[in-house]
């Protein structure tokens, strides 16, 4: 976890894309931490083909994500939820429902009209505040 000079804690770049555009995919400001928009690719880079296995993998890496930098998902109080078609809004809000429901933080959920890659159905963000989780 880099620490730089600003006090941030960040995660690792996970793709050369990050160093390119030059964003961070997790940060920790503080005792608060935020993720950026998360797709469900899974390590050897392939994707579910269901919104839900999808939205089931996002959950998994903002955990991870969260945990890296000192926190658990029962401190994240904000969800964002862009899916690439309003019919697959059951099978995420599952997801949402499965990752989260012991935390019953905000969220968020919109269609939009596509995803960088076609085949990414979901993508989805996070804040966490350290210690707020029961």
């Amino acid at each position: 976890m880099a620490e730089p000079r600003d006090g941030r804690q960040r995660i690792a770049p996970l793709s050369p894309f990050e160093e390119e555009a030059g964003f961070t995919r997790a940060l920790r400001v503080g005792d608060r931490i935020v993720v950026s928009g998360t797709v469900g690719v899974e390590a050897d880079g392939s994707v579910a083909e269901a919104a839900g296995d999808q939205a089931d993998r996002c959950f998994a890496l903002i955990a991870d994500h969260i945990a890296e930098l000192g926190g658990r998902m029962a401190d994240v109080v904000r969800v964002r939820m862009f899916v690439t078609d309003i019919a697959y809004a059951d099978e995420v809000t599952a997801s949402f429902s499965r990752a989260l429901r012991h935390a019953r933080p905000t969220g968020t959920l919109v269609a939009i009209a596509a995803l960088y890659d076609p085949r990414w159905k979901v993508e989805i963000e996070a804040e966490a505040v350290l210690g707020s989780g029961q």
